[in-house]
């Protein structure tokens, strides 16, 4: 697993949502695919590639696959993210004087 992988996988659409059904609880895979208008192999592809990046665990009972949400690597695009945060904050706080400077 590297940062590529899971930017790559969160990138995607589909995949973002398949996360945050699971941020919820964990579920099966049949669950997770009724909320798509898409086939169960289909789902079950995007999440093969969540679980490659590592931000989901599959666990088998029964016949069921049930998954669920491991949000550790979401740690690093957190920390990587976090400069750029800075950033926009920094540019937004010096806007906001601009305008408050133009209201009086």
């Amino acid at each position: 697993m590297s940062g590529t992988d899971v930017f790559s996988a969160l990138a995607n659409p589909t995949r973002r949502a398949l996360l945050d059904l699971l941020r919820t609880r964990p579920r099966p895979v049949n669950e997770l695919a009724e909320e798509f208008a898409m086939r169960r192999p289909s789902v079950s592809e995007h999440l093969k590639v969540l679980r490659d990046a590592g931000l989901v665990i599959d666990e088998r009972r029964g016949r069921e696959r049930i998954y669920r949400l491991d949000p550790r690597p979401l740690r690093d695009v957190v920390q990587w993210l976090h400069p750029y945060e800075e950033f926009w904050r920094d540019r937004l706080s010096g806007l906001r004087r601009v305008l408050d400077e133009e209201d009086v």
